[in-house]
């Protein structure tokens, strides 16, 4: 959660004034306020909203929730001019592989915009930008800059700039050695042989994503009147999304917003403000919100959330990052219409709620492995095609037993058919934290029959230790098993073919239980480590747990 300062007298003179019913409309609005007082007030804004990590973006969208200015807001977009081209060349590919720019023009700066600007940029970071793994976003002032500007990596020591806040040159190294911004955030360039920079046509750096500006391109003043927008990152959807936020923002204080040609293999133009279009059914909606309203209504209740509506088609700002399927959009018109207008009504049902067996022995297990020091965790259903496969030693062309999602918004497109790889990434995402770290997930998975076609869901638990060896997961496991009053024989697979792809041979086990192999465990292989980028050795199991279900439950 991220928290915006606004100025009140701003807010009163643009909005309305701040007495007890728009504070009340404020916090129905899902922003709810931090604290008030004569100068300013500050607003709590939720992850899935980053459009209003600004004053004008939150300004823009609560003016439509107010009634004042509802529908789909329109942006006018100017084609690029003359060299308004960044090249993206191939170096960048496996260290910061995309980016998306913009160019904004004719803008009056003033500190307080540029305060605002400052704010929204590094509050993206923290939220959508994952702390600037995912993307960093750039502002240069573009009277600074020859245009065109090219993408690229180089080695370190070619790397030469005077970074922002710095009295002299720097090369690469130097900056991630000595610069407080470079020691911070060194760790997302860490084992890479270059590093990416953004070059002007005149050589100059401009920047080292995603860790400094150079001081003498990248920073804007109250005489700076254009801006060049450089987002880089990962992930294409949301770079596109962020760079909307920004060159919006940037509109909404008076700029002119220019596409730029983004060259890779082919060329995009950038930004692109085109809604994207959704169906909603009305009776879907009506169901889900226990109301019974028509289609006019609906449509006033989406144009108060910035949308457009027409025949059942909903128009979406480009700028929304939450709006991922239909009932984001429901949610919105529950907003729209106002929770403090839904009537609470009491079931005619009675019923008497009794704990499922299987939810006593799972909590059971919890109870056992937190005992040992183990730390829960609780994964998506949904998982990366990447993570499930190729990391994991695993050709996911050979394997038609994953069940994929059609039309999925984002690059979590299957169901996970193992807990081994969500325990994998979670271990390569915390290598900076303290160890040893103790890990544990009961969790259900995802198997399509490839005879039948029939998709089976099953409940598996998986256990991880790093740094940690065969011995420790073993001793942990038969601990478990003890402690559940149940019996199980640990011993070498028939064949290595058998176990699992991503465990060293000679250091794996099957787990049998009733006569019936129900897992393996084992030390992790140092090529998957290598793949996950894990430091540490790493012992793991998982097991099916269907079969101790039956047991328990008939016990």
């Amino acid at each position: 959660m991220a928290i915006i300062s606004i100025n009140k007298k701003i807010f009163e003179k643009e909005i309305g004034k701040l007495d007890e019913k728009m504070q009340e409309r404020i916090a129905m609005f899902g922003t709810p306020i931090e604290t008030i007082n004569e100068q300013e007030l500050q607003l709590e804004i939720f992850p899935n909203r980053p459009d209003m990590l600004s004053y004008h973006g939150f300004k823009r969208a609560f003016l439509g929730f107010l009634g004042k200015k509802t529908g789909l807001i329109s942006y006018k977009i100017n084609k690029p001019e003359k060299n308004y081209r960044v090249t993206v060349d191939s170096s960048v590919n496996s260290i910061r592989p995309y980016t998306v720019c913009a160019i904004v023009k004719n803008l009056k700066f003033d500190s307080e915009k540029i305060k605002e600007i400052i704010d929204v940029q590094e509050k993206i970071h923290f939220t959508l930008g994952r702390k600037r793994k995912k993307l960093a976003i750039g502002i240069y002032p573009l009277e600074k800059i020859k245009l065109p500007i090219t993408f690229k990596a180089l080695e370190p020591d070619k790397i030469k700039f005077r970074p922002l806040e710095s009295e002299r040159e720097m090369s690469g190294l130097e900056i991630l050695q000595k610069h407080p911004a470079g020691k911070e955030y060194a760790h997302l360039l860490a084992g890479k042989v270059k590093f990416p920079v953004f070059i002007d046509a005149e050589n100059k750096i401009l920047s080292m994503p995603p860790v400094i500006n150079s001081d003498l391109t990248g920073k804007i003043t109250q005489e700076t009147k254009d801006v060049f927008i450089e987002c880089s990152g990962f992930d294409w959807a949301a770079l596109n999304k962020c760079l909307n936020i920004i060159t919006t923002t940037l509109a909404d204080m008076g700029g002119e917003i220019y596409q730029m040609e983004v060259k890779y293999k082919r060329t995009y133009l950038t930004p692109d403000l085109a809604p994207e279009k959704m169906k909603i059914n009305l009776d879907d909606a009506n169901k889900l919100l226990g109301l019974e309203l028509k289609e006019k209504e609906i449509k006033n209740l989406l144009e108060k959330m910035g949308h457009n509506y027409s025949k059942g088609i909903v128009e979406i700002p480009a700028w929304r990052v939450d709006v991922l399927h239909e009932v984001d959009l429901i949610e919105d018109i529950a907003i729209a219409y106002g929770y403090e207008n839904f009537t609470p009504e009491i079931p005619e049902i009675s019923t008497i709620g009794q704990e499922s067996q299987t939810e006593i022995i799972k909590r059971k297990i919890s109870e056992i492995l937190t005992g040992l020091n183990f730390l829960e965790l609780s994964n998506f259903h949904l998982t990366k095609k990447p993570d499930q496969f190729a990391k994991m030693g695993l050709n996911e062309k050979n394997s038609k037993e994953v069940l994929e999602i059609e039309n999925s918004k984002t690059d979590y497109n299957i169901l996970r058919k193992d807990l081994s790889h969500y325990a994998l990434k979670i271990l390569s995402e915390n290598v900076d934290v303290e160890y040893p770290q103790k890990i544990f997930e009961t969790g259900r998975v995802f198997c399509v029959s490839e005879k039948t076609n029939e998709i089976s869901e099953s409940e598996k638990l998986c256990l991880a230790i790093t740094p940690g060896n065969f011995t420790e997961a073993k001793q942990v496991i038969e601990y478990l098993f003890k402690m559940m009053d149940l019996n199980i024989k640990i011993d070498e697979p028939d064949i290595q073919q058998d176990a699992p792809v991503h465990f060293i041979e000679g250091r794996t086990a099957k787990i049998i239980f009733e006569g019936k192999t129900i897992g393996y465990l084992g030390e992790i292989h140092p090529k998957i480590l290598s793949n996950w980028r894990i430091k540490m050795p790493v012992s793991l199991c998982e097991i099916s747990l269907e079969d101790i279900f039956e047991k328990l439950g008939t016990d």
